[in-house]
């Protein structure tokens, strides 16, 4: 089973605790590819009540159908602000300042009833690593504020960022929980970037992830590698993949790494297609499985 859990992770958790206290809204990044499970379970514990908007970043990256159908989730099951967000392109990030720029004026409103000067909304950016979150910053704040990675852990400590007269960011990093309970949702996490790539097997990965697809729409895989048919077995589908794309060892035998690598990374930039592992009508389920590891 994959496990990662960086200190300074723990370290992050408690400080978010306590800074829940000062902010207005929280904003939620999560993966439109995995919505529920790169959804942190110990964050939303956390969230409680609070005031809360879920953004699906990587719109681009996930089939158009499910987006639209888990944002209508999120809208209708957690009567919560959902957005869908595509931080590359800035595709969604009105529809989000719009939700802010509205908290901004009702609060502000309730400030002047009480004869008080209105301040910046306080709102904090939440999420498991390598969702977007300081690529959405940057957006918002309209510059390079933050450093954006493409692998998990690239903020390490917390910052506050004015990206306009009414709106203050609070930055945090990327934390998971300590302990993955569901196999699925592990590998989920992992081939999507969430967990270093250090840390779980490719092979076991790429197989599981054929799996993923398979279950989906097998002809992305047969017209993303050329092959004519699948075999019964990932195992057997990754060597096939390795021999079309080259990945040969001395003797001819395949380099099953080399092919994961590629399949992972095909995958993770898009090019097997726009794939959502996950639906809304598995949301209950997920959610189960999810609430038993708090």
């Amino acid at each position: 089973m994959i496990q990662w859990y960086p200190g300074h992770m723990a370290k992050a958790k408690r400080i978010l605790k306590e800074d829940l206290k000062l902010v207005d809204i929280v904003i939620e990044v999560a993966d439109a590819r995995i919505p529920i499970s790169s959804q942190n379970p110990d964050l939303r514990k956390l969230i409680n009540e609070q005031s809360k908007v879920t953004v699906l970043n990587k719109k681009d990256l996930a089939d158009a159908e499910f987006n639209q159908k888990w944002i209508d989730f999120f809208q209708n099951q957690t009567d919560k602000d959902a957005v869908l967000l595509n931080s590359l392109t800035g595709e969604g990030v009105s529809e989000l300042k719009s939700i802010l720029n509205n908290t901004y004026d009702q609060i502000a409103s309730k400030l002047a009833q009480k004869g008080r000067n209105p301040r910046r909304l306080r709102a904090m950016i939440i999420g498991i690593p390598n969702v977007g979150k300081s690529a959405l910053i940057n957006l918002l704040a309209g510059s390079k504020i933050t450093t954006i990675g493409n692998k998990p852990g690239v903020t390490k400590g917390r910052q506050w960022v004015n990206v306009s007269k009414k709106i203050r960011l609070l930055d945090t990093p990327g934390i998971l929980w300590p302990k993955f309970s569901d196999e699925d949702k592990a590998y989920k996490l992992a081939l999507t970037g969430a967990v270093d790539n250090d840390i779980f097997d490719a092979e076991l990965a790429a197989y599981k992830l054929i799996d993923f697809i398979i279950e989906i729409n097998e002809d992305l895989l047969l017209d993303a590698y050329g092959l004519d048919y699948l075999e019964t077995q990932a195992y057997d589908i990754l060597a096939d993949i390795a021999r079309k794309r080259g990945c040969l060892m001395t003797g001819g035998k395949v380099d099953r790494n080399r092919a994961a690598g590629i399949v992972i990374n095909d995958f993770r930039d898009g090019k097997l297609g726009r794939i959502t592992l996950e639906k809304p009508a598995e949301a209950a389920e997920l959610k189960v499985e999810t609430d038993n590891e708090e």
